[in-house]
């Protein structure tokens, strides 16, 4: 496609009306099988479901677009994605990834993978130097997350790729709380991308997904490949229409949440019982400077330190009435969650902090219930 703008693509990559009924919007193929020509051949391009789909194809496509990369292969969660990566390292191997991160990627890396053989350091990834000392002979990736998970800490990405280059070793960044449109990591110099598609990619709460975007169209991605089908770990044919029908309005959407998130972010910072929020869109906060050079916004997600700790912190949870306490992130509703409880004895979240998912409702309502809770 020409050069176009964000919005443009979001609505036009991959949305060619359908060949057969002319249906603008794409159909769901349900098929687990597709025909063989009588030599034998295939001349859809499709064989088996887990092999290729039509839904999924058009996901991949414009994810390689709206992330600049030359190619993506999408699978059933943003786990199954991390775990093709690791996969497509070797026994031996090192890997370097951040202390603050989303907790299933350690507990990945810890309880999975160490057993056979991958090993892994976690730094502070917001410290190039940091990063640099923990690099081995041995190592193959660095691995982000940024915003991260859930201290939303800004990683400089340049910076990350550049100590990537010079060391030689693949530079991989989990982009699901960014999204395309307001970071894009292969502009930066990163080789691959990761999104957790169930978030703001699909941003109705209904789908679950992955999906990894490479550079190039080369040998890495074709190990992604053969990890997606071989495994199995591929998206249903409903979840990639789903996933695809939420991009055509994620510029939209992310406007809206950053907004609002910024809105909620300057309310709690002036509140009393607030020790501490971590929103890189305030101008105090430390990563605000990286994250103005590196995103276009600073995103929809807000975490909150309430005094007190745990049990003041709960009680502010219940007391939402907006809010619903659930996990994930990137809907159309506003969430709120205590990430230390949910982590567990591992988790590097304060005992007070709640990480608020700002949605699409009226910021003033979003402040209003957050002033009633917090009383």
């Amino acid at each position: 496609m020409p050069d176009l703008k964000f919005e443009t693509l979001a609505v036009h990559a991959a949305a060619e009306p359908d060949p057969v009924s002319g249906a603008v919007s794409p159909p769901i193929q349900l098929s687990t099988t597709f025909e063989r020509a009588p030599d034998g051949s295939f001349p859809s391009g499709y064989t088996y479901i887990r092999d290729g789909n039509p839904n999924r194809r058009a996901l991949e496509v414009a994810m390689a677009a709206l992330e600049g990369g030359g190619a993506a292969i999408a699978f059933a969660s943003g786990m199954a994605a991390t775990m093709a990566v690791f996969q497509s390292l070797a026994p031996g191997d090192h890997v370097v990834a951040p202390l603050d991160a989303y907790f299933g990627t350690p507990k990945l890396l810890g309880d999975h993978f160490a057993r056979w053989g991958l090993e892994a350091s976690f730094v502070d990834m917001t410290d190039p130097k940091a990063v640099r000392a923990g690099l081995r002979p041995s190592t193959r990736l660095i691995w982000t997350e940024t915003p991260s998970n859930p201290n939303i800490a800004v990683t400089d990405l340049r910076a990350i790729a550049s100590i990537a280059r010079s060391a030689r070793v693949l530079a991989a960044c989990d982009n699901t709380w960014a999204t395309p449109f307001l970071q894009r990591p292969l502009a930066l110099g990163f080789d691959l991308v990761m999104h957790s598609t169930t978030k703001y990619l699909s941003g109705h709460s209904d789908a679950m997904g992955g999906i990894l975007v490479t550079r190039e169209a080369g040998p890495l991605a074709e190990r992604l490949r053969s990890a997606q089908t071989a495994g199995g770990a591929v998206p249903s044919p409903f979840d990639s229409w789903l996933v695809l029908r939420g991009i055509r309005t994620l510029p939209w959407r992310m406007r809206a949440h950053c907004s609002n998130a910024l809105a909620v972010a300057g309310f709690l910072a002036e509140h009393p019982r607030v020790e501490r929020v971590h929103y890189p869109g305030l101008p105090t906060d430390p990563g605000h400077e990286t994250a103005s050079a590196q995103m276009t916004a600073a995103g929809g997600m807000v975490s909150v330190v309430v005094a007190g700790g745990r049990p003041q912190a709960f009680d502010v949870a219940a007391r939402l009435r907006l809010f619903v306490r659930a996990t994930s992130l990137g809907g159309t509703e506003s969430l709120v969650e205590h990430r230390a409880s949910v982590e567990g004895a591992k988790t590097r979240a304060p005992e007070g902090l709640l990480r608020l998912s700002i949605g699409l409702e009226h910021p003033d309502d979003l402040i209003a219930d957050l002033r009633q809770a917090l009383g």
